[in-house]
């Protein structure tokens, strides 16, 4: 099971590091290695999210996200990705940009670093509306309770989410235009951040939007599959699991690519802190990006979001903090040790919490019934 669902990725980690001490030698090697690293660090929470959308679909849909979606990831976010960055930030052709990649490496991290504030904007702003649509929802479990039952409730206001996260962005932008004005010479970027941050909120409603749709269309399949399952099952038959197909398939399978490409931001920009050269970072990250996939697969084929239940929580919640990490880094740099350490620190106390609640069941005879909300508090209060 391990090595069916990790193969491709050991593979594809073993040609990368040959590929990178054959052509540029041990230490293009070793930074391939640190990258690689880097991206899974700063990419483990979205590897749980991703599951949590991926376990809805058929095999099908698994496969291409395994697939077409790994190139997407991969040459689209990173590799193509920063050279239209440096493209659209000098003003140039795809191929000059490659140029300057290859010819001033420098020069080519300047433009990117320049162009960070509208990157930042745009994954900050989508970021940011998973999380607050996801605390804002009234679920059966509760991670912290204290904070999650009040923030269900104001859940029920229509908008919240999307005005919650435009003052947000208006504050942000705000504090950079000050900033500018404040130090004479200093470029005024809040028009930039302004516009990156709409459209990243309105690629999130509109793709947000497309999945829930088609989600809500095949309700009434859902429910009769769900007919036949149970009817197989007092036949003595093995019910088949179909998962979402079609349209409402396709825009959740885009949903997670729009998704990726978000989480994806800070580890194209923290590369730079490692190296400059663009076919080592794309190398690393690349690789990076396999184990996240085959992580996300793995989760789903497992089932461990439904034995862990907290760790959505734990991955949202880092999320959260990446959002909003991403929109200070518009104005304060931040190293990428605390990005990546915040998403780890989340997602184990949520899996803590997973096990201690299991333990806890188990102790009052296994029922699962969801548990009493008050003592899953008391237990998530003393991780």
């Amino acid at each position: 099971m391990l090595l069916k669902t990790f193969g491709w990725s050991f593979g594809v980690t073993a040609v990368g590091l040959a590929a990178a001490a054959f052509f540029w030698g041990w230490e293009a090697f070793a930074l391939v290695a640190i990258l690689s690293i880097l991206e899974i660090s700063l990419s483990f929470d979205n590897a749980v999210v991703n599951a949590g959308v991926l376990k809805k679909m058929n095999a099908f849909w698994q496969k291409i996200f395994l697939t077409i979606g790994i190139l997407i990831a991969v040459f689209g976010m990173r590799l193509i990705f920063p050279v239209i960055i440096v493209a659209i930030s000098a003003k140039v052709g795809p191929i000059e940009a490659v140029q300057v990649a290859l010819d001033n490496p420098d020069r080519y991290e300047q433009l990117v670093t320049d162009a960070h504030p509208a990157i930042a904007a745009f994954g900050g702003m989508f970021l940011l509306m998973i999380f607050l649509d996801f605390i804002f929802e009234d679920r059966d479990e509760k991670w912290i309770g204290w904070l999650e039952r009040p923030l269900s409730k104001l859940g029920k206001v229509n908008g919240l989410s999307v005005c919650i996260a435009m003052i947000v962005l208006l504050v942000t932008a705000t504090m950079l235009a000050t900033a500018a004005h404040q130090h004479v010479g200093h470029a005024d970027k809040s028009g930039t951040v302004l516009l990156s941050g709409v459209a990243g909120l309105v690629t999130y409603l509109i793709v947000g939007g497309l999945s829930g749709y088609f989600e809500d269309k095949l309700e009434e399949e859902e429910e009769r599959e769900q007919e036949e399952e149970e009817a197989a099952k007092k036949a003595g038959k093995q019910p088949s699991a179909v998962g979402m197909a079609g349209k409402a398939a396709f825009f959740m399978f885009l949903y997670l690519e729009v998704l990726d490409a978000s989480f994806s931001f800070d580890g194209v920009i923290g590369a730079f802190a490692v190296t400059n050269q663009i076919f080592w970072m794309a190398l690393g990250l690349g690789i990076g990006a396999m184990y996240v996939r085959s992580l996300t697969v793995y989760l789903v084929r497992q089932g461990t979001l439904d034995d862990y239940v907290y760790l959505e929580h734990g991955a949202h919640y880092a999320i959260g903090a990446l959002a909003a990490i991403l929109l200070i880094t518009v104005k304060y740099q931040i190293n990428e040790v605390i990005t990546g350490t915040i998403g780890v620190v989340l997602i184990a106390a949520s899996f803590w919490s997973s096990l201690r609640r299991n333990r806890a069941i188990e102790a009052n005879g296994g029922d699962g019934g969801g548990g009493d909300e008050s003592e899953q508090s008391e237990v998530t209060a003393r991780v």
